[in-house]
């Protein structure tokens, strides 16, 4: 018989809010975190806009020499880490740390760090690279970084799949606990890509806003979008088996109850456009939560406000769950947060647990013109009080990854 598997602990890094509560807070009110980039020159860029994280200060978690140590993707990392493993409350004195794993991915990794030592490569020669600079680059560093600290000595891995990556992450830490491989994993993504190379990369590729307003730049769903608006940050969640939850007595946010991954395997960067796998996704985590799709009260879309991918998921959307697509609130945190690639999809997540905790459907802001073939639920400008009792969150990613997981609320009138 399969372990269930809980959530008990939430830590975030954001561009609403650097802890759990000021983001959800934020989330709820519809505040923005769009603005015009502060980390770099954008003179000569056509994207200008991103969502960077603001006043964060890892020194107070990492201290001044291992803050220097780290790129700022593993900095993001770790500080949501502290937060998720105190909100917690696990002893980690008395937890087996053979069976304490972490699984924590990133689309991009150091690309900060790599543009850095790369100027200094140019400009002083190859005896002034840094000494640290693989390990403060490579994806899986956020997970080593977040072992080392916490003593984790189970599974250690790292999936990344691009804009999937962080649901991905929590997806394969669920599997894992269900399967007895262990008793705590600490999933999630990180991302700081908000780099002259990745905006202009993005840039060239098509795939990113040119507007000049924040309001009207990562506008999901609505006819006027061109594109998305890179952000930056992580999410971190701590899941457990439910017999290691209760016998700690420990506060449950929420079960994870479905997870399905997929492949449209039809192109690097362009979603299906029948949507067959995003839906064959979704209908993988209800069928392994076995729930009607009627039960599903709240789906986080990967909304990115492209063009193709808010057709798409649309369609998806609707190509699985028929007449009743229109009646399910659907909305995209992104046009808050902007698109955190690989960190995107477990600071989702936490929004949907926050929802089914306070019985409270965020908002899709800035949207404003309706598009014909975006025509469901999209919870526009205002959220929206609604008892959540089963979450879903989606995350697509380049290469055709399908990412979705789904949550149910905890509490005493579900039961055990």
């Amino acid at each position: 018989m399969k372990n269930r598997v809980v959530v008990t602990g939430l830590g975030a890094v954001t561009p609403v809010g650097n802890d759990v509560d000021t983001f959800w807070s934020n989330i709820k009110n519809g505040v923005c975190g769009i603005d015009f980039i502060k980390g770099f020159d954008t003179e000569g860029f056509k994207a200008k806009l991103a969502a960077e994280v603001k006043d964060f200060d890892p020194i107070s978690i990492l201290g001044r020499r291992e803050s220097r140590r780290l790129d700022r993707f593993s900095q993001f990392a770790v500080v949501a880490a502290d937060e998720a493993i105190k909100d917690s409350g696990l002893d980690l004195d008395s937890v087996d740390k053979h069976r304490m794993g972490v699984v924590v991915g990133s689309g991009i990794g150091g690309i900060g760090t790599i543009e850095k030592e790369h100027e200094t490569l140019m400009k002083k020669g190859p005896n002034r690279i840094h000494p640290l600079f693989i390990p403060m680059i490579i994806s899986n560093m956020a997970a080593g970084n977040i072992a080392i600290r916490y003593g984790a000595k189970g599974v250690c891995t790292t999936v990344v799949t691009a804009c999937a990556t962080s649901t991905n992450c929590i997806g394969e830490a669920y599997r894992m606990i269900q399967n007895g491989t262990a008793d705590v994993i600490i999933a999630g993504g990180t991302e700081a890509s908000i780099t002259p190379l990745s905006v202009a990369g993005f840039t060239s590729l098509t795939a990113l806003s040119k507007s000049d307003d924040p309001k009207r730049a990562s506008i999901p769903f609505d006819k006027e979008r061109n594109g998305f608006v890179m952000g930056e940050g992580a999410g971190i969640v701590i899941l457990e088996s439910l017999e290691h939850a209760k016998k700690r007595n420990a506060k449950i946010y929420s079960e994870i109850v479905g997870y399905g991954s997929t492949c449209d395997a039809y192109h690097i960067t362009s979603v299906d456009p029948k949507g067959e796998g995003a839906a064959y996704a979704m209908g993988e985590a209800i069928k392994e939560a076995n729930i009607e799709k009627g039960d599903v009260s709240y789906i986080n879309a990967h909304g990115t406000s492209t063009v193709s991918n808010d057709k798409g998921e649309t369609l998806a959307i609707k190509r699985l769950f028929g007449d009743i697509a229109k009646k399910i609130p659907i909305s995209s945190t992104k046009s808050m947060t902007g698109h955190l690639l690989g960190a995107a999809g477990a600071v989702e997540a936490i929004v949907c647990i926050k929802s089914m905790e306070d019985s409270f459907i965020p908002p899709t802001i800035g949207y404003r013109e309706k598009d014909e073939e975006c025509d469901l639920d999209y919870v526009p400008n205002k959220g929206r009080k609604v008892d959540v009792k089963y979450a879903m969150s989606n995350s697509f990613g380049f290469g055709g990854h399908n990412a979705v997981i789904l949550l149910k609320r905890w509490g005493e009138q579900y039961g055990f």
